[in-house]
């Protein structure tokens, strides 16, 4: 019998329904919550089978076997503690939330009903994440010292400039809400977690763009264009504009490996960029999609740049973000209904907004170190175990 799915917000994430709306093939999106008319209108329209409400209530009563939170970024923990507090198997997507206190209050919500809990982390799922983690484990370029990303958002204006991502009060910082993914792929990489941080940022360019518009009347595709360049010439951003457009953090992790990561929303290309350097080599991807290049050197020369002793190409993988969209939602359905382990971990999402909190806090004041505060050992303990209880 299929799973009944929930789905609780159809904004700029509801494309993930697809993937869990598999009628006879073990799961269908029964219900979707969403607090907008555009939001039940589009989900009517694409889900006709469904029940649209906009009454949370309502669909946490509604005996669902799995639920997927996509709402906003400050509304996650909100909803999803309550989901969990209902017996729901949740998905929350990334990041957790914006501020560590409503992520360490959703993961106890988690430990203490016992209700399990996924994240939304699906780089871990991409093919270039999961390839280099591979050439990693492998020993081929040695023990890990240190994880370097660039992180080139050449969408910048148009995906984060024009709606609430723009606000502090909806996303803390870019450097937590989008960069979340990239500090968790980071901390996969080097194998620990951030345990102390400090960083730099500023609003550099689209502080000064003029043309601001009200843009709750839109979603990102009615505006979206390439043709909205150079960035000082982008039009219609958001009222209000007070987190950064360019921020660089340095972490220091628990295990002494040493990582930075370096965000720019104004750059005309679009891509991330991580070197990985070991005890015996270093690991750099060209390019991030199918068809492009991880390479690794190994041997020692006296020259400049010189070719890789290896060069492995990006497996292409059908659907979003290269093909970790369905993978995703594949291992979070298996994980409601069977259990067991899975590749994203609420531990791990939760060190990730941690980081970015406290760069965050780091670069709003002086740009010192601030240590990351420990989950209690019970939490840890749980999580470990694949959130089953670990009889005493």
């Amino acid at each position: 019998m299929d799973l009944k799915v929930g789905v609780v917000g159809f904004g700029l994430r509801s494309g993930l329904y697809k993937h869990a709306h598999r009628p006879g093939q073990g799961s269908v999106v029964a219900m979707v919550c969403d607090t907008s008319e555009r939001g039940r209108a589009d989900a009517a329209a694409k889900l006709p089978g469904a029940i649209i409400t906009a009454d949370l209530d309502e669909l946490l009563g509604a005996g669902l076997d799995a639920v997927l939170v996509l709402t906003p970024d400050n509304q996650h923990a909100l909803v999803a503690r309550r989901t969990l507090e209902a017996g729901i198997p949740t998905f929350c997507e990334k990041p957790l939330d914006v501020t560590l206190e409503a992520v360490d209050g959703l993961l106890e919500t988690a430990f203490r009903t016992g209700t399990r809990l996924y994240v939304g982390h699906n780089m871990r799922h991409m093919p270039v994440i999961r390839q280099m983690r591979g050439i990693i484990e492998s020993g081929a370029i040695g023990t890990v010292k240190a994880v370097w990303c660039r992180h080139f958002v050449g969408n910048g204006g148009d995906y984060y400039f024009k709606d609430w991502h723009a606000e502090r009060r909806n996303t803390t910082s870019l450097l937590l809400q989008k960069g979340a993914h990239d500090i968790d792929v980071i901390h996969w990489l080097a194998g620990g977690y951030t345990e102390s941080v400090s960083a730099v940022g500023d609003l550099a360019v689209y502080g000064d763009v003029a043309s601001r518009r009200d843009n709750t009347d839109r979603r990102m595709g009615d505006w979206f264009s390439l043709e909205n360049w150079p960035p000082a010439a982008q039009r219609d951003l958001n009222p209000v504009i007070d987190v950064e457009d360019i921020s660089m953090m340095q972490m220091r992790l628990d295990n002494g490996v040493l990582a930075s990561y370096q965000q720019c929303h104004f750059t005309p290309d679009y891509w991330r960029n991580y070197t990985v350097i070991g005890t015996a080599g270093r690991l750099e991807n060209f390019g991030d999609d199918a068809g492009d290049t991880i390479k690794v050197w190994n041997t020692r020369s006296q020259d400049g740049y010189v070719a890789a002793d290896l060069e492995v190409e990006i497996e292409a993988a059908d659907g979003g973000h290269g093909g970790a969209d369905p993978r995703l939602i594949a291992e979070f359905l298996r994980f409601a209904a069977q259990g067991g382990p899975t590749e994203t971990s609420p531990v791990a999402a939760r060190a990730a907004v941690a980081a970015g909190v406290l760069a965050t806090e780091s670069l709003r004041t002086d740009g010192s170190a601030r240590q990351v505060p420990a989950l209690s050992g019970e939490v840890l303990a749980y999580f470990a175990a694949n959130q089953e209880r670990v009889n005493a």
